[in-house]
């Protein structure tokens, strides 16, 4: 069997500004196992600096070659894959580019597609949209732009200090859209009096207002608001999204495989929200097409009850690396049909943007 990676510098068609940087490129690690006929592929949603959560491109990949290849060389199935794998502290999203790697080979292997290997699949997600900060001008143009696709959720990015600004602008000009806000963790406790004015915009849900690994604070602000409260950074396991509930921290979950460290606790989470009767949808990391098919095919699951971030490709890159790049009808999304995650890579841009390769 064959272990490889690529590591790839795709260009943006537009900067992407959130309350952690500005992005021009997406650089991401690409990993591909070949054995018996079938080929597999995967991708970290690391990027190349720590901003969004502990882990970066560099740590990622030196926990992936000096401890999660060889396990994943033996060919386990994920569940087997996460119990081996638990004597590695945190480095979720390592874990889960290899996980979800073996994800795709047993699904081919059965010949099934991804979504519905992975349980009970409605065959189609619904779109929202995240929007990066802009000025507000662009920001409404882009807005006006995905309603008239067809979206089922505007989501906008703020920034502490500039809240008011853009939600203001948004509400009034769009008073009667679906919309949700997306803090980045970049309020503290001592902005509860400021957070709680976001009450006004009539909002689905929040995200993740305060800091990034936190449930306690969030538990406190949610009580003093109207607006539900959507973690994400925050739920990292299966126990945390169990305590944040059991806390009232939230009534939303954004799940990202990469963040949770997998599929199945992804799947975990989703069950313990329906427990709650809570909502889930599935998150987004400018993903390639590839990690985009597996965000595609979790978030058709019949546990999936809010639109994610699920755009096509077509709005963030200017080439993707994959032939059969997903398609919007209605805001709504449908898996692909074949083996796995089904897709079908273009050699052509792959190589083109592949600054680094080998052997793992």
């Amino acid at each position: 069997m064959k272990l490889n990676y690529r590591k790839l510098k795709l260009p943006l068609k537009s900067p992407f500004t959130t309350s952690f940087g500005t992005d021009t490129d997406k650089d991401v690690f690409v990993f591909i196992l070949e054995h018996n006929g079938i080929t597999a592929y995967s991708e970290s949603v690391t990027d190349e600096n720590p901003f969004y959560g502990p882990e970066d491109n560099y740590t990622a990949f030196h926990i992936i070659k000096d401890y999660l290849s060889p396990i994943v060389k033996e060919l386990p199935e994920p569940a087997e894959f996460n119990e081996r794998s638990q004597f590695i502290k945190g480095n979720n999203m390592a874990k889960a580019a290899m996980e979800m790697l073996l994800y795709d080979y047993h699904a081919k292997l059965k010949g099934q597609p991804l979504d519905k290997f992975m349980g009970k699949s409605r065959g189609y997600a619904d779109v929202g949209i995240s929007l990066g900060m802009d000025n507000i001008e662009t920001t409404l143009k882009k807005i006006q732009d995905a309603l008239d696709r067809g979206y089922k959720r505007i989501k906008v990015k703020i920034m502490k200090g500039k809240e008011m600004d853009i939600l203001g602008s948004v509400r009034d000009s769009f008073p009667d859209i679906t919309l949700s806000a997306d803090a980045n963790s970049d309020y503290t406790e001592k902005d509860f009096d400021l957070v709680k004015k976001i009450d006004r915009y009539d909002l689905v849900y929040l995200e993740q207002p305060l800091y990034h690994d936190d449930i306690i604070y969030h538990a406190r602000l949610a009580k003093q608001m109207s607006t539900p409260i959507c973690l994400d950074e925050s739920i990292t396991s299966p126990e945390k999204a169990q305590k944040a509930f059991e806390m009232d921290a939230c009534k939303v979950i954004n799940i990202k495989e990469g963040r949770l460290g997998g599929i199945e606790n992804s799947l975990t989470v989703m069950d313990i929200v329906k427990s709650f009767n809570g909502h889930v949808w599935i998150g987004g990391m400018l993903e390639t097409g590839i990690g985009r098919a597996f965000n595609v095919s979790i978030a058709s699951l019949e546990g999936i009850n809010y639109p994610g971030d699920t755009s096509p490709n077509d709005k963030y890159f200017l080439h993707d690396i994959v032939k059969n790049p997903f398609k919007m009808v209605n805001g709504t999304i449908k898996p692909n049909k074949g083996k796995g995650t089904g897709i079908l890579i273009d050699k052509e841009y792959l190589n083109k943007y592949t600054i680094a390769e080998g052997v793992l």
